[in-house]
C-alpha cells in the first residue's frame, strides 16, 4: 500500500512539475496577464479540467512559481552565509548575488518582471515568509560577525532588519529598476560599504 502511494505522489508531483515549467516558461513568453489556464492545458496537451486538479487557479500557480524562484534566491544566500570568509565579506556577496540575480533574472526579462510586480503587489504571504527567512539568515551573518569582533555589540536580529532596509534599493526589483538610470542614486557598491560600516 505504502509503494502504490508513493508512485501516486511521485506521479502527482511530476504533474505539477510539468504544469509549473509549462506556465513558467509561457508566463515568460507571452506575459503573465495574456496567459490563461487554457493556454498552460493547451501547450502540455491535456484539458483545462486536469489543471484544475493541481491548481485552483492561474493566481495559485503563479503563487507556486513564484515560491520556486524565491527558494533559488535563498539557496543562493544559504550557500553564501555558509563560505568560511569574513562576515563582512559574506554580506558584501551576498548583496552583490542578490542584486545581480535582480538584474539578470528579473530585470532584463521584461515578463519576469511583470509576474515579480504582480506578486509583489498582491502582496503575497510566500513574499513576507522570503524576507524573514533572508533576515534570519543575515542575522546569523551578523551573530558571527559580533563575536569575531568585526561588527559592534547590538541586537543581530534589529541590525538584520535595519541592514536589509538599508539595501533594500539593490534587492527590491522596483527599486532596482526605477534607481537604475537615476545618476542621483548611491551605487550598488555604495550602499554595501555603507550598510556594513553602520555594523562596525
Amino acid at each position: 500500500m505504502d509503494e502504490t502511494n508513493d508512485i501516486l505522489d511521485s506521479a502527482r508531483q511530476d504533474n505539477i512539475t510539468r504544469i509549473l515549467e509549462a506556465a513558467e516558461r509561457l508566463f515568460r513568453h507571452y506575459g503573465y496577464a495574456k496567459t490563461n489556464v487554457a493556454d498552460i492545458a493547451r501547450d502540455l496537451g491535456m484539458s483545462p479540467a486536469n489543471i484544475y486538479r493541481f491548481f485552483a487557479s492561474k493566481t495559485e500557480i503563479h503563487q507556486a512559481i513564484c515560491g520556486r524562484m524565491l527558494a533559488g534566491s535563498y539557496q543562493q544566500a544559504y550557500e553564501i552565509s555558509q563560505l568560511p570568509i569574513s562576515a563582512a565579506d559574506r554580506l558584501r556577496r551576498y548583496l552583490q548575488a542578490e542584486h545581480q540575480l535582480i538584474l539578470t533574472a528579473m530585470l532584463d526579462q521584461d515578463k519576469v518582471h511583470e509576474m515579480v510586480i504582480v506578486a509583489i503587489e498582491r502582496d503575497w504571504h510566500v513574499i513576507e515568509k522570503h524576507i524573514d527567512h533572508m533576515h534570519e539568515l543575515l542575522e546569523e551573518i551578523i551573530r558571527q560577525g559580533i563575536a569575531a569582533g568585526e561588527f559592534a555589540e547590538q541586537d543581530p536580529a534589529t541590525a538584520a532588519r535595519c541592514f536589509g532596509a538599508a539595501t533594500v534599493n539593490m534587492c527590491h526589483p522596483q527599486l532596482v529598476a526605477q534607481c537604475l538610470s537615476k545618476p542621483n542614486r548611491a551605487t550598488a557598491e555604495e550602499l554595501t560599504e555603507f550598510a556594513i560600516q553602520a555594523l562596525r
